[in-house]
């Protein structure tokens, strides 16, 4: 039984790093065609999935995509909650714990709305609206000015931290592969993530930006990154650099659904690490 558990955790968890790298990938592509002016659209995830949707057996693919996604969110919610990657308890490994319960919470959002669009519920396009609306709401709150800030924060740190790891060249470090054997998946981890790095950068500086304006609608998501950029002298090279790092980034993710070292912990142990977060001892 504790086998099962464990190879269903990690079958899943590779099942979602591939969704992910599916939709980086169409984004990036997206956006690449753009900036080229060959069609496409500098765009977000939730584009991308209605990109799908659009094409010959969208409904299904996209439904695939919503199970992959809500795998990978689980993963990351088994790795923030369980230690599996033994980050420890340090403030570096505590940081990139709770990093990862918040990427998870994000990306069960964006596993949900794929499974609606799959199903025919539909949802109106949200992608920066969404955002912008709870952080209209956050800013309506006590301190709520200070929390968006630190927020436009956070993400700044987490962009600081794709670059570092781009530029220290770590991005293969988990990777099932021989030091000889990396040559081929180490530059195109390190431009995905360097490009990530630098729309994290630009996305949390619209929350900053929003906190010290008192204006919700300063916030933008991934697609307002790409147009801050194409926005710029030669934006046009900008913004293809950036969206073929976004494709590397996608394309990063295929080879981590295959050659990523997963330790996943039994489904025992996980039930476990949820109660001890959300039951503390008294």
């Amino acid at each position: 039984m504790h086998l099962l558990g464990r190879n269903v955790i990690e079958r899943l968890a590779r099942f979602g790093y591939g969704a992910r790298g599916i939709v980086y990938c169409i984004v990036g592509g997206l956006a690449l065609l753009a900036a080229l002016g060959r069609g496409g659209r500098a765009d977000d995830s939730e584009s991308a999935i209605r990109w799908v949707l659009a094409g010959p057996f969208g409904a299904v693919l996209v439904g695939l995509i919503a199970v992959g996604l809500l795998g990978f969110a689980l993963w990351r919610f088994v790795e923030g909650l369980t230690d599996a990657d033994r980050r420890g308890t340090s403030a570096k490994g505590l940081v990139v714990r709770v990093a990862h319960v918040g990427s998870a919470v994000i990306y069960t959002g964006l596993a949900i709305t794929a499974g609606s669009l799959a199903l025919g519920l539909g949802r109106r396009s949200g992608g920066g609206d969404g955002m912008q609306d709870w952080t209209a709401w956050l800013l309506s709150k006590p301190f709520g000015l200070w929390l968006v800030g630190l927020i436009g924060v956070g993400v700044m740190g987490g962009g600081v931290a794709f670059l570092v790891k781009a530029a220290t060249g770590k991005v293969t470090d988990r990777l099932k592969l021989a030091g000889s054997q990396c040559w081929w998946a180490k530059p195109v981890g390190q431009f995905g993530y360097a490009a990530r790095g630098i729309a994290f950068l630009i996305i949390g500086g619209f929350f900053i930006a929003a906190a010290w304006y008192q204006a919700s609608s300063e916030v933008k998501g991934l697609a307002g990154a790409f147009a801050a950029l194409r926005a710029q002298p030669y934006g046009w090279v900008l913004l293809a650099i950036v969206a073929a790092g976004h494709f590397a980034f996608g394309a990063f993710g295929l080879i981590q659904a295959r050659f990523r070292h997963i330790d996943a912990p039994d489904i025992d142990e996980t039930d476990d690490a949820v109660l001890r977060a959300i039951r503390p001892n008294p």
